[in-house]
Protein backbone atom coordinates (compact mmCIF):
# COMPACT_ATOMS: atom_id res chain seq x y z
CA UNK A 1 0.00 0.00 0.00
CA UNK A 2 1.42 3.44 -0.82
CA UNK A 3 2.03 5.56 2.57
CA UNK A 4 2.19 8.95 0.92
CA UNK A 5 -0.89 9.97 2.80
CA UNK A 6 1.15 9.58 6.29
CA UNK A 7 3.24 12.92 5.01
CA UNK A 8 0.01 14.62 5.48
CA UNK A 9 0.48 13.39 9.42
CA UNK A 10 0.39 16.45 12.23
CA UNK A 11 -0.44 15.11 15.09
CA UNK A 12 1.53 11.98 16.31
CA UNK A 13 1.89 9.77 18.96
CA UNK A 14 5.01 7.94 19.66
CA UNK A 15 5.09 4.74 21.99
CA UNK A 16 8.88 3.25 23.28
CA UNK A 17 9.01 -0.19 24.91
CA UNK A 18 10.68 -0.94 27.71
CA UNK A 19 13.20 -2.90 25.29
CA UNK A 20 13.70 0.23 23.07
CA UNK A 21 15.53 1.81 26.31
CA UNK A 22 16.95 -0.72 28.06
CA UNK A 23 20.08 -1.87 26.98
CA UNK A 24 19.88 -4.92 28.57
CA UNK A 25 17.97 -5.69 32.31
CA UNK A 26 20.85 -3.79 34.75
CA UNK A 27 21.41 -1.18 31.73
CA UNK A 28 19.90 1.93 30.46
CA UNK A 29 20.62 2.71 27.13
CA UNK A 30 21.41 6.71 27.31
CA UNK A 31 21.59 6.96 24.06
CA UNK A 32 18.57 5.77 22.89
CA UNK A 33 16.89 7.97 25.47
CA UNK A 34 18.63 10.84 23.91
CA UNK A 35 18.02 10.03 20.15
CA UNK A 36 14.05 9.72 21.03
CA UNK A 37 14.26 13.36 22.66
CA UNK A 38 16.31 14.38 19.41
CA UNK A 39 13.28 13.17 16.93
CA UNK A 40 10.95 14.13 19.18
CA UNK A 41 12.57 17.96 19.28
CA UNK A 42 13.16 17.83 16.21
CA UNK A 43 9.90 16.43 15.06
CA UNK A 44 8.08 19.62 17.14
CA UNK A 45 10.36 22.07 15.22
CA UNK A 46 8.96 20.91 12.11
CA UNK A 47 5.67 21.63 12.87
CA UNK A 48 4.39 18.38 14.30
CA UNK A 49 2.63 18.03 17.38
CA UNK A 50 4.38 14.88 19.16
CA UNK A 51 3.08 13.04 22.48
CA UNK A 52 5.36 10.32 23.78
CA UNK A 53 4.02 7.58 25.55
CA UNK A 54 6.75 5.48 27.38
CA UNK A 55 7.41 2.17 29.00
CA UNK A 56 10.29 1.70 31.13
CA UNK A 57 9.49 2.77 34.87
CA UNK A 58 9.77 -1.06 36.13
CA UNK A 59 12.90 -1.51 34.13
CA UNK A 60 14.64 1.55 35.16
CA UNK A 61 13.47 0.41 38.68
CA UNK A 62 15.39 -2.98 38.45
CA UNK A 63 18.45 -1.66 36.79
CA UNK A 64 18.43 0.70 40.36
CA UNK A 65 18.02 -2.11 42.68
CA UNK A 66 20.50 -4.05 40.46
CA UNK A 67 17.92 -6.86 39.92
CA UNK A 68 18.71 -9.71 37.68
CA UNK A 69 15.00 -11.37 37.24
CA UNK A 70 12.20 -9.66 36.73
CA UNK A 71 9.92 -9.73 39.85
CA UNK A 72 6.39 -11.65 39.97
CA UNK A 73 4.53 -10.18 42.20
CA UNK A 74 2.44 -7.27 41.50
CA UNK A 75 3.66 -5.18 45.11
CA UNK A 76 7.31 -5.49 43.91
CA UNK A 77 6.80 -4.65 40.49
CA UNK A 78 4.75 -1.57 41.49
CA UNK A 79 7.45 -0.66 44.22
CA UNK A 80 9.99 -0.71 41.07
CA UNK A 81 7.64 1.34 39.04
CA UNK A 82 7.96 4.32 42.19
CA UNK A 83 11.71 3.98 41.71
CA UNK A 84 11.58 3.99 38.32
CA UNK A 85 9.63 6.18 37.22
CA UNK A 86 10.89 9.59 38.46
CA UNK A 87 14.53 8.42 37.35
CA UNK A 88 12.87 7.64 34.42
CA UNK A 89 11.77 11.20 33.47
CA UNK A 90 14.51 13.17 35.22
CA UNK A 91 16.50 11.05 32.20
CA UNK A 92 14.04 11.78 29.49
CA UNK A 93 14.16 15.49 31.06
CA UNK A 94 18.04 15.86 30.80
CA UNK A 95 17.94 14.51 27.38
CA UNK A 96 15.24 16.93 26.12
CA UNK A 97 16.45 19.78 27.72
CA UNK A 98 19.52 19.49 26.04
CA UNK A 99 17.18 20.54 22.59
CA UNK A 100 15.61 23.40 24.10
CA UNK A 101 12.31 21.55 24.70
CA UNK A 102 9.92 21.10 27.56
CA UNK A 103 8.18 17.95 28.31
CA UNK A 104 5.07 17.41 30.76
CA UNK A 105 4.10 13.97 32.73
CA UNK A 106 1.49 12.39 32.60
CA UNK A 107 -0.09 9.08 34.70
CA UNK A 108 -3.33 7.55 33.52
CA UNK A 109 -5.53 4.53 35.08
CA UNK A 110 -7.79 2.74 33.14
CA UNK A 111 -10.65 4.23 34.62
CA UNK A 112 -10.04 7.78 33.08
CA UNK A 113 -11.66 6.30 30.03
CA UNK A 114 -14.75 5.02 31.91
CA UNK A 115 -16.41 8.82 33.14
CA UNK A 116 -17.25 11.39 31.16
CA UNK A 117 -15.55 14.50 33.21
CA UNK A 118 -12.19 12.12 34.07
CA UNK A 119 -11.90 11.95 30.10
CA UNK A 120 -12.57 15.28 29.61
CA UNK A 121 -10.00 16.76 32.11
CA UNK A 122 -7.58 14.44 30.97
CA UNK A 123 -8.65 15.50 27.00
CA UNK A 124 -8.25 19.20 28.22
CA UNK A 125 -4.58 19.12 30.05
CA UNK A 126 -3.23 17.02 26.86
CA UNK A 127 -4.61 19.79 24.45
CA UNK A 128 -3.59 22.44 26.99
CA UNK A 129 -0.01 20.86 26.69
CA UNK A 130 -0.31 20.16 22.72
CA UNK A 131 -0.98 23.98 22.53
CA UNK A 132 1.90 25.57 24.16
CA UNK A 133 4.07 23.18 22.58
CA UNK A 134 5.19 21.10 25.11
CA UNK A 135 5.41 17.21 24.75
CA UNK A 136 3.39 15.13 26.83
CA UNK A 137 5.31 12.14 28.21
CA UNK A 138 2.62 9.69 29.40
CA UNK A 139 2.87 6.09 31.35
CA UNK A 140 0.47 4.44 33.21
CA UNK A 141 0.16 4.99 36.68
CA UNK A 142 1.48 1.60 37.23
CA UNK A 143 1.52 1.58 41.26
CA UNK A 144 -2.15 2.51 42.01
CA UNK A 145 -3.46 0.47 39.24
CA UNK A 146 -5.73 -2.54 40.05
CA UNK A 147 -8.23 -4.40 39.05
CA UNK A 148 -10.68 -5.18 41.87
CA UNK A 149 -14.42 -6.30 40.75
CA UNK A 150 -16.18 -2.84 39.04
CA UNK A 151 -12.91 -1.09 39.47
CA UNK A 152 -10.86 -2.18 36.43
CA UNK A 153 -8.07 0.46 36.51
CA UNK A 154 -4.93 -1.40 34.77
CA UNK A 155 -4.05 -1.38 31.07
CA UNK A 156 -1.50 -3.59 31.78
CA UNK A 157 0.50 -2.59 28.73
CA UNK A 158 1.43 0.39 26.77
CA UNK A 159 0.66 -0.84 23.37
CA UNK A 160 -3.33 -0.52 24.52
CA UNK A 161 -2.59 2.65 26.44
CA UNK A 162 -0.92 4.29 23.48
CA UNK A 163 -3.80 3.22 21.23
CA UNK A 164 -6.21 4.76 23.68
CA UNK A 165 -4.37 7.87 24.15
CA UNK A 166 -4.16 8.11 20.36
CA UNK A 167 -8.31 8.36 20.71
CA UNK A 168 -7.99 10.93 23.13
CA UNK A 169 -6.09 12.99 21.24
CA UNK A 170 -7.60 12.18 18.26
CA UNK A 171 -4.36 11.72 17.07
CA UNK A 172 -3.36 11.33 13.00
CA UNK A 173 -1.12 8.55 13.38
CA UNK A 174 -0.01 5.95 16.01
CA UNK A 175 3.91 4.69 15.83
CA UNK A 176 5.27 1.56 17.97
CA UNK A 177 8.39 1.59 18.40
CA UNK A 178 9.23 -2.35 18.79
CA UNK A 179 12.27 -4.56 19.42
CA UNK A 180 10.86 -6.69 16.19
CA UNK A 181 10.70 -4.48 12.98
CA UNK A 182 7.25 -5.27 12.53
CA UNK A 183 4.59 -8.02 12.30
CA UNK A 184 5.70 -11.41 10.55
CA UNK A 185 3.93 -14.28 8.87
CA UNK A 186 5.62 -16.78 11.28
CA UNK A 187 8.15 -16.28 14.38
CA UNK A 188 11.07 -15.00 12.38
CA UNK A 189 13.45 -16.84 15.70
CA UNK A 190 12.32 -20.18 14.91
CA UNK A 191 11.67 -19.59 11.24
CA UNK A 192 14.44 -18.15 9.26
CA UNK A 193 12.04 -17.61 6.09
CA UNK A 194 9.46 -15.34 7.76
CA UNK A 195 8.34 -12.84 5.81
CA UNK A 196 7.54 -9.10 7.07
CA UNK A 197 3.96 -8.29 6.73
CA UNK A 198 4.05 -4.57 5.03
CA UNK A 199 -0.35 -3.86 5.58
CA UNK A 200 -2.76 -5.34 7.48
CA UNK A 201 -6.48 -3.67 6.81
CA UNK A 202 -8.20 -5.81 9.09
CA UNK A 203 -6.89 -7.89 12.81
CA UNK A 204 -8.37 -11.68 11.98
CA UNK A 205 -8.29 -14.67 14.72
CA UNK A 206 -5.61 -16.23 12.74
CA UNK A 207 -3.29 -13.10 12.97
CA UNK A 208 -4.35 -12.92 16.62
CA UNK A 209 -3.31 -16.87 16.97
CA UNK A 210 -0.13 -16.32 14.83
CA UNK A 211 1.18 -13.28 16.80
CA UNK A 212 0.28 -14.73 20.67
CA UNK A 213 3.02 -14.46 23.26
CA UNK A 214 4.50 -12.54 25.82
CA UNK A 215 6.92 -9.80 25.74
CA UNK A 216 10.54 -10.46 26.49
CA UNK A 217 11.92 -10.45 29.97
CA UNK A 218 11.30 -6.70 31.11
CA UNK A 219 8.34 -6.19 28.81
CA UNK A 220 4.80 -6.68 29.82
CA UNK A 221 3.67 -6.77 26.01
CA UNK A 222 4.24 -9.07 23.05
CA UNK A 223 2.86 -8.83 19.69
CA UNK A 224 -0.39 -9.44 20.38
CA UNK A 225 -1.12 -6.59 22.72
CA UNK A 226 0.56 -4.11 19.44
CA UNK A 227 -2.54 -5.95 17.59
CA UNK A 228 -4.72 -5.05 20.10
CA UNK A 229 -3.62 -1.05 19.94
CA UNK A 230 -3.76 -1.91 16.19
CA UNK A 231 -7.81 -2.65 16.65
CA UNK A 232 -8.45 0.43 18.54
CA UNK A 233 -7.09 2.45 15.28
CA UNK A 234 -8.56 0.25 12.65
CA UNK A 235 -12.14 0.90 14.76
CA UNK A 236 -11.16 5.51 14.42
CA UNK A 237 -10.27 4.63 11.19
CA UNK A 238 -6.93 6.08 11.63
CA UNK A 239 -3.45 4.39 11.00
CA UNK A 240 -0.73 2.78 12.70
CA UNK A 241 2.82 1.55 12.30
CA UNK A 242 4.99 -1.05 13.64
CA UNK A 243 8.69 -0.58 13.58
CA UNK A 244 12.13 -1.46 15.00
CA UNK A 245 13.14 0.69 18.00
CA UNK A 246 16.41 -0.24 17.39
CA UNK A 247 17.41 3.79 16.36
CA UNK A 248 14.23 6.04 16.60
CA UNK A 249 15.22 7.93 13.78
CA UNK A 250 13.33 5.67 11.56
CA UNK A 251 10.39 7.60 12.66
CA UNK A 252 11.65 10.27 9.64
CA UNK A 253 11.63 7.96 7.82
CA UNK A 254 7.59 6.33 8.47
CA UNK A 255 6.64 10.11 8.16
CA UNK A 256 7.97 10.64 4.80
CA UNK A 257 6.00 7.59 3.92
CA UNK A 258 8.55 5.00 3.42
CA UNK A 259 7.18 1.14 3.74
CA UNK A 260 9.23 0.71 6.96
CA UNK A 261 7.44 -1.98 9.24
CA UNK A 262 4.24 -2.42 9.23
CA UNK A 263 1.27 -0.70 8.79
CA UNK A 264 -2.35 -1.38 9.84
CA UNK A 265 -4.73 0.87 7.81
CA UNK A 266 -8.27 0.16 6.03
CA UNK A 267 -8.00 3.13 3.48
CA UNK A 268 -11.53 1.76 2.12
CA UNK A 269 -13.38 1.22 5.58
CA UNK A 270 -11.84 5.26 6.46
CA UNK A 271 -13.37 6.68 3.13
CA UNK A 272 -16.36 4.95 3.63
CA UNK A 273 -16.17 6.55 7.39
Amino acid sequence: MNREFLKDTKRVVIKVGTNSIMESPLEVDFEQINRIAYVCSELMKEGYEVILVTSGAVGVGASIMKLEEYPKSIQDQQALSTIGQTTLMSYYSQAFNSYDQIIGQLLFTKDVLDFPVSYETMQKALSKLIEKKIVPIINENDATSVDELNHQTRFGDNDTLSAFVARIVDADLLIILSDIDGLYDANPDNHPSAKLIEHLPEITTDIKQMASGKGSEFSRGGMSTKLDAAEIMLEDNKPMVIASGEDSKIIFEVLNGKNIGTLFYNKNHSEEG
